[in-house]
């Protein structure tokens, strides 16, 4: 700083400027000279440092150093830089004007504050990149950390850029917080239960994102998209977006379905209801009949059985044969308890592919086959008739 006061007062000298102008053009000198130097460093920094930098962490075979190195973070680091060597030459610049001189400090100091802070938001939320398996509950609760760590940073710039403008010490603000604890604890409430709500979901496994979840208070079915300290997001399948509260699904009930997702099948449970007048014994012609049709082979039903047991045991031989039912698993065609609307019989086995739309209409096939085949056992399904 004192090469440069020399070499502006040797340009002084050397354009014959005396007297009280001498004031004004060193000043202004100075200023111009900061202005270049502070925009020479951010274009130093984003033209030759940004690429270098962005050079060396492409050629490592780590991915740590592409992430806590992106663009995003050097780009934010860019913005601090001219402030920095603006600060640097103040001092130079004001020697004569105090009250300027600390008005701009203050600002400057603010200012490198405020995108110091950004820069650490930046980092933090770079963090979370660091992780190949998104759906782990370490992960997620990682994810919660960083939103608690955001929070810290941004409620200590606020302290800190308070501390500049009022010209008071950082360390007397922190220290008078104790009597606001309670106010602080009425304002953050929110996110301190969401993060306590979250840690206990993501320890305990509860859930994950990408999950599909049912909250029938809320109103959502559908996958999990994120999770913060305050908020799950769950898009719907109508594409509809819901926000849940991460308390309410620990204070409520909720269902996950990635047990099924990683199962080796689907769940089917379906109950038909039979009239009790079509449950007789089959008698040698439905016999016959049943045998001709193929259902079964000769010797395998006979007159006396009931033509309820028969059509039980062909489903149930029909559901553990079919190509899209997991035979491995239960399967089985059994009566419930009677009701007013009839017998019911549940159906209960699982389908091997899993995805919605597949599963419902294998699911369909199946029973309208079922259906159709119900008249030829004698049986039929319970209807009621509303004048």
């Amino acid at each position: 700083m004192l090469r440069i006061e020399y070499y502006v007062e040797q340009f002084i000298q050397m354009c014959g400027i005396t007297g009280s102008a001498v004031t004004v053009v060193r000043f202004i000198l100075l200023v111009i000279i900061a202005i270049i130097l502070a925009s020479a460093a951010g274009i130093l920094f984003r033209k030759i440092v940004t690429p270098i930098v962005r050079n060396i962490t492409s050629r490592t075979k780590t991915t740590w150093d592409d992430v806590l190195l992106s663009d995003d973070i050097l780009k934010a680091a860019s913005r601090i830089v001219p402030a920095v060597v603006i600060w640097i030459l103040l001092p130079m610049i004001f020697t004569k004007f105090d009250t300027v001189h600390e008005i701009l400090e203050r600002g400057t100091a603010v200012y490198i504050t405020v995108m110091s802070t950004n820069l650490a938001i930046v980092f933090i939320n770079s963090l979370k990149l660091l992780g190949n398996n998104i759906n782990s509950s370490t992960q997620q609760y990682f994810h919660s950390f960083c939103g608690v760590l955001k929070i810290v940073m941004i409620f200590i710039a606020v302290i800190t850029v308070m501390a500049i403008i009022i010209d008071k010490s950082p360390t007397k603000l922190f220290a008078g917080l104790g009597a606001t604890s309670a106010i602080m604890m009425l304002v953050f409430k929110d996110t301190i239960s969401g993060l306590v709500a979250g840690i206990r979901l993501t320890s305990n496994n509860m859930m994950r994102k990408g999950d599909w979840i049912t909250v029938p208070k809320a109103g959502a079915d559908g996958t999990v998209e994120d999770i913060t300290l305050t908020t799950v997001k769950v898009r719907n399948f109508d594409n509809t977006i819901v926000t849940v509260t991460p308390q309410t699904l620990v204070d409520d009930s909720f269902k996950n379905w990635i047990g099924m997702q990683e199962s080796d099948g689907r769940r089917v449970s379906r109950k038909i209801h039979y009239d009790f007048n079509s449950i007789h014994p089959m008698g040698e012609l439905l016999c016959d009949k049943l045998v001709e049709k193929g259902y079964f082979k000769a010797g395998d039903i006979t007159p006396d059985t009931v033509n309820l047991t028969a059509f039980r045991r062909y489903v149930e031989r029909y559901l553990a044969k079919h190509a899209e039912v997991n035979g491995s698993m239960t399967c089985m065609v059994h009566q419930l308890e009677p009701a007013a609307t009839g017998l019911p019989v549940e159906f209960y086995f699982f389908l091997k592919d899993k995805v919605w739309e597949n599963y419902e209409h294998n699911r369909d096939d199946i029973f309208e086959y079922i259906y159709a085949i119900t008249p030829d056992f004698g049986l039929k399904i319970y209807q009621q008739y509303i004048n």
